[in-house]
């Protein structure tokens, strides 16, 4: 199965910008995490949002190019793979007048009963979702 591709776009906020006149590298990762919330809570409905949620285990990113302030982002992520309780989850931050890819990340998040927040294994039901 091919993984289905969501995005989203905006533009670069001051608030994000360092004494390097660029965006910091620890708002990348929060970019990192909103897309996909984003895509998760879009994805899915109320009833499967307060049986689950997801926790993040790792995180790998690799910085390309800055961003600057008031630069149009088009930020892309994917599930790549669902193994057991994990999913490997890819993370494209491109910069749309250049078409540059600024940061590429992959995260590693466990899925959880949100009720007991202990692992639980990833159902057709939830995989199939991003596919």
């Amino acid at each position: 199965m091919k993984p289905e591709v969501f995005e989203d776009q905006f533009t670069v906020p001051e608030s994000a910008i360092d004494d390097m006149n660029h965006v910091n590298n620890v708002v990348y990762l929060q970019w990192v995490q909103d897309i996909a919330i984003k895509h998760w809570k879009f994805k899915t409905d109320d009833i499967i949002r307060n049986k689950y949620v997801w926790v993040a285990l790792s995180h790998h990113i690799e910085y390309h190019y800055p961003a600057l302030e008031n630069d149009t982002i088009i930020i892309q992520t994917w599930i790549e793979e669902c193994k057991g309780v994990k999913t490997e989850r890819h993370t494209k931050i491109i910069n749309k007048t250049t078409q540059k890819v600024l940061v590429t990340a992959t995260t590693m998040w466990c899925l959880l009963y949100k009720e007991t927040l202990r692992p639980t294994k990833i159902t057709d039901e939830i995989s199939t979702l991003f596919y």
